[in-house]
């Protein structure tokens, strides 16, 4: 069901990043803290690492560490082909109830203790709780249970076809396998340590939130025979350090990749790409394929964004074109795509799109919004000032909903800082929000089951915002239990005129980013995410 997934060049790129003298300075201080060598990688991601569950949140930056420490039962490969990763391999009972898994031999954990079924069981159970597609899976389970130290069976109440879809998918949020004692925290707090059983160990003693974060290789993994492909096959460490170092300003990441003083850069902004692209030792491409998303979300449990109308009238005042525009700037790296579940795909629809894919109806929004409960308050949009993708959209919704009447209240603040607050419930006089903006990979939203903005779960296992609409997830459990793909394509076109209908969010449009690295490496593999396993460095 993965295979629709493949798109072509269209490319984009981040905003520049606004200078930043501390951080920059620290970063340098990193730089020259451990010298260049060949088995050292040294990376500068989109923003820095400060939560480390990658569980409790879906921040892409949680989730890339999540790949570094621990592994996965299954993976996708470049083919969109479900893969066993810590499996051995599966069996299905005849009645389609009973889901077997057995655990490959030389699992071990970073602090040497074995991996077993009991272990697996536990991170499924927590993951679970959390992301809307394990959600959707819980839902058909009665029970998991291990069978003996390598074998576990997931028992259903019914037969549900999307089991291995769901324990192999590949981004936010990873159902990664961590000890049992750690899968027992509750999927409400964050684990206390970072002790998985992947090709990377977390250096927690040289961990310095806003400055760098050190990976070592971890000389007990043992890898997979087959080739690596996205998150599946071998794992093979082939660097003994890899360093995450934090550099908020674009021209200092570029200054550094050019120098030879950086390795690898996630994100490379749209304008600066031209230079890069004429320095013959640094390689530029998009190593994502499937592209991103970017959206708008309300909280529905503060005012005024509790009222249907108030939220209509906040995406009838935005166009994806303005804000694809200030974002990316280059047509040639963005395209408008009112589908929520992807243009190009089985799913593509423009149901109920016309708000934001039409040119903008103030006097209707206006007046929608004269029709509403707003009161004039100020409405609490974050605006997160250190990622170049994410610090243009509030911006460009600012303006639109002043343009209409709202008061906006737009807070800057670092995306870290936001990925904490968004998680807060408390009304605005207690720090609470009223709206945020984000980027999705093409994974996170493909369909009804993983897209965790149509989740209508409220505020016991909804994602943040919080809507509470059961006929969604009434429409959600429908997909899952559909019987062809035309059924599929029916229930999430039905899906999607609800959700625009409802507001529960607005979409923004589709881009791409392009990825820069020394001509030093090589290795360096595609997919959803950033993998830095089978990347061999030369001299």
């Amino acid at each position: 069901m993965f295979d629709f997934l493949a798109k072509t060049g269209r490319r984009a790129a981040p905003r520049r990043r606004t200078s930043a003298a501390l951080l920059a300075g620290a970063a340098a201080a990193a730089l020259l803290a451990t010298p260049l060598s060949a088995q050292t990688l040294k990376v500068v991601m989109h923003s820095s690492l400060r939560v480390l569950d990658p569980i409790i949140t879906t921040a892409y930056m949680s989730r890339n560490h999540g790949y570094m420490v621990f592994d996965t039962l299954f993976a996708l490969n470049s083919d969109y082909e479900i893969k066993p990763q810590m499996a051995e391999g599966y069996e299905i009972s005849e009645d389609q109830l009973t889901w077997t898994i057995t655990l490959r031999d030389g699992l071990v954990f970073h602090d040497g203790a074995p991996v077993t079924a009991e272990d697996a069981v536990a991170s499924l159970k927590r993951w679970g709780e959390r992301d809307g597609m394990g959600q959707k899976l819980m839902e058909a389970v009665s029970e998991m249970v291990a069978v003996d130290d390598k074998t576990f069976e997931i028992r259903l109440t019914e037969p549900y076809g999307l089991v291995l879809d769901s324990i192999a998918k590949p981004s936010s949020n990873v159902p990664f396998i961590m000890p049992k004692r750690l899968a027992e925290v509750p999927s409400t707090e964050p684990i206390p340590e970072q002790i998985g059983s992947g090709p990377f160990v977390f250096v927690q003693d040289e961990f310095q939130p806003g400055v760098q974060t050190v990976y070592e290789k971890f000389a007990d993994y043992v890898p997979r025979e087959e080739e690596p492909s996205w998150a599946s096959g071998g794992k093979v460490a082939k660097v003994d350090r890899v360093e995450w170092i934090v550099m908020s300003d674009a021209q200092t990441a570029m200054n550094a990749m050019m120098s030879g003083e950086i390795d690898y850069w996630e994100q490379v902004p749209l304008d600066l790409l031209p230079v890069l692209e004429q320095v013959p030792e640094v390689k530029v491409d998009v190593l994502n394929k499937m592209g991103l998303v970017t959206i708008g979300r309300f909280n529905f449990l503060n005012p005024p964004f509790d009222d249907l109308k108030v939220r209509q009238a906040a995406m009838m005042a935005m166009n994806q074109d303005d804000v694809l525009a200030a974002l990316i700037g280059n047509p040639d790296y963005y395209t408008a795509c009112g589908a929520m579940f992807l243009c190009d795909t089985p799913l593509e629809s423009d149901a109920g799109a016309g708000p934001v894919l039409e040119k903008d109806d103030l006097d209707a929004a206006k007046a929608l919004l004269e029709e509403s409960s707003y009161d004039g308050s100020p409405i609490v949009i974050m605006h997160p000032t250190d990622v170049g993708t994410l610090n243009t959209q509030p911006v460009v919704a600012a303006q639109a909903f002043r343009d209409i009447g709202f008061n906006v209240d737009l807070q800057a603040m670092d995306w870290q800082t936001l990925v904490g607050r968004r998680a807060s419930q408390a009304p605005l006089s207690d720090g609470g929000w009223n709206m945020f903006f984000t980027n999705w990979v093409g994974a996170d939203v493909f369909n009804p089951i993983v897209n965790n903005m149509v989740n209508g779960k409220g505020k016991d296992g909804g994602w943040f915002g919080w809507p509470d609409m059961p006929e969604a997830e009434e429409l959600r459990t429908a997909y899952a239990k559909a019987g062809s793909v035309e059924e599929q394509a029916e229930i999430a076109e039905k899906l999607q005129a609800f959700a625009y209908e409802n507001a529960m969010y607005i979409p923004l449009g589709q881009y791409t980013t392009p990825t820069a690295w020394s001509g030093k490496l090589d290795g360096v593999l595609g997919g959803p995410a950033p993998f830095f396993w089978n990347i061999s460095k030369s001299e």
